[in-house]
């Protein structure tokens, strides 16, 4: 599903326009970006969460070379399903 077809099928569910529900996708995706660039979790209940996780610097050795890579740390986003959504995917 892309995000056109996605913006249908909520316009659909929630009797609004297409403008509207464009709209609110577009709201609650950048709520979503301005929580997570502040480090905070998102928990979406019956859907799961959304936080930044913190990779640790690692050594990395390259295979051909045999030279060793000091990797840095980095910022990620991770998310993690609740057990209703979990169940009803394995359905």
């Amino acid at each position: 599903m892309n995000n056109k077809e996605f913006i249908a099928d909520l316009a659909s569910r929630t009797k609004l326009g297409s403008k509207e529900a464009a709209s609110l996708v577009s709201a609650t995706v950048s709520a979503i970006i301005s929580e997570l660039t502040e480090e905070n979790a998102i928990v979406v209940p019956g859907f799961g969460t959304f936080e930044v996780k913190k990779k640790l610097e690692r050594v990395l050795v390259n295979p051909t070379t045999k030279q060793r890579m000091l990797i840095p740390p980095k910022m990620t986003v991770s998310f993690k399903p609740n057990t209703a959504l979990k169940s009803k995917v394995k359905n």
